[in-house]
C-alpha cells in the first residue's frame, strides 16, 4: 500500500500568512533559532506539521487544561554518577535505566522528561553519533542535547586480569565468555563497532550472557557467569573489577526546552555546578565533567 502522506513546505511568505504574521517578525524567529525551518539553495522553508506542533507547545489554555507532560523519570543509558546526582538533588527525579535506544525512543513518545544517551556510530567510532541522531529527527525541534560528561569505555574483566585480556582480540583468542547489553544500549553498539573493527562478529566470540545494566556485567564477571564485558571505568571501579580502557565517549542528556527550566530539571541542573558534583566524580573515575551542563546541540 502506497503511503499518501506528503510533507507541506511553506515558503516564508505563506508561513507568515499561517501564522498571521509579518514576514519581518518571522525572520526575527528565524535568526533566533526559535521557529522549526530549514534552508534549501538559499530559501528558507517552513514544515506546516511543525508549525503546528510549535503553536500547540506554547498555547495558552484556560485553568485546568493543561498539555500532558512527561513524567518526572530520566530514561536511557544508566550511569554511576548520574543516578547520584538525581538522588542527591532531591528534584524528585526517577531513572529507568534501558539503555540509549529505549530511553531515546521513550523520550520521543512523552514516557520520560529526559534521556541519557551515548550512541555509537558501527563504522566510525570518530563521529559524534549523539548528534547525527538528534539532529535528524523532526520531532525534537524545541528540544536541546545537554552536556553530562566524557567517559572511559573499555572492558571490565576480573580483579587480576586472569585471562590476560588487552584488546578485543584477546577476548578471541583466549575464548572469553563475554557479558552483553540488550540491543540498542550505547555498550552494546560501541561492542559491534569494535568486533566490525577486527573484522570480528558476536556469533564468532566465546559464550555470552545478558546483562541490562553496566553493573549486571560487573556482577557477571564477580559471580564467574562472564569474564569481560563492555562498561565504564567507574562501574569497574565501583566493582573493584579491573579495566582495560578502549574508547573515550559522550555521555549526553536530551531535554524539551520548556522542560529543562521546569523545577525537577532546574534543581537536578542547579547540583551539576556544585563542587560535590564534580568530588563525586573524581572518587568515581575515568569521568571529564569540566564541560558538564554545556549545550552540545540545539535546533
Amino acid at each position: 500500500m502506497q503511503n499518501s502522506a506528503r510533507l507541506t513546505l511553506l515558503t516564508t511568505l505563506e508561513a507568515a500568512e499561517y501564522l498571521r504574521m509579518k514576514e519581518r517578525k518571522l525572520y526575527e524567529l528565524v535568526a533566533a533559532n526559535a521557529i522549526p525551518c530549514t534552508k534549501v539553495t538559499g530559501k528558507w522553508l517552513f514544515p506546516r506539521a511543525d508549525l503546528d506542533r510549535w503553536l500547540l507547545a506554547g498555547m495558552a489554555r484556560p485553568y485546568g487544561v493543561v498539555p500532558a507532560d512527561p513524567p518526572p523519570i530520566v530514561g536511557g543509558s544508566h550511569d554511576p554518577l548520574l543516578q547520584w546526582a538525581l538522588v542527591e538533588s532531591r528534584a524528585g527525579l526517577a531513572i529507568l535505566p534501558e539503555g540509549s535506544e529505549s530511553g531515546y525512543q521513550r523520550f520521543l513518545n512523552g514516557d520520560v522528561i529526559a534521556a541519557a544517551i551515548h550512541f555509537h556510530d558501527l563504522d566510525d567510532l570518530s563521529r559524534d553519533a549523539n548528534i547525527e541522531v538528534v539532529a535528524k529527527e523532526p520531532s525534537l525541534y524545541d528540544a536541546v542535547l545537554v552536556n553530562f560528561c566524557t567517559r572511559d569505555q573499555g572492558l571490565i574483566v576480573a580483579k587480576g586480569n586472569p585471562k590476560r585480556i588487552g584488546s578485543i582480540a584477546d577476548v578471541k583468542r583466549t575464548k572469553a565468555r563475554v557479558a552483553v547489553r540488550p540491543d540498542g544500549a550505547g555498550a552494546q553498539q560501541l561492542l559491534l563497532a569494535l568486533l566490525k573493527r577486527e573484522d570480528l562478529t558476536i556469533k564468532g566470540m566465546g559464550p555470552t550472557v545478558l546483562a541490562p545494566t553496566g553493573p549486571d556485567i560487573a556482577q557477571a564477571i564477580r559471580a564467574d557467569h562472564a569474564d569481560c564485558g563492555v562498561a565504564t571505568r567507574a562501574i569497574a571501579t565501583a566493582a573493584a573489577l579491573d579495566f582495560i580502557p578502549l574508547v573515550t565517549e559522550r555521555f549526553d542528556l536530551l531535554m524539551r526546552q520548556r522542560d529543562s527550566y521546569r523545577s525537577p530539571l532546574m534543581r537536578f541542573q542547579t547540583l551539576l555546578r556544585t563542587p560535590q558534583f564534580a568530588q563525586r566524580a573524581a572518587e568515581l573515575g575515568g569521568l571529564d565533567v569540566s564541560a558538564v551542563g554545556t549545550i552540545r546541540w540545539s535546533p
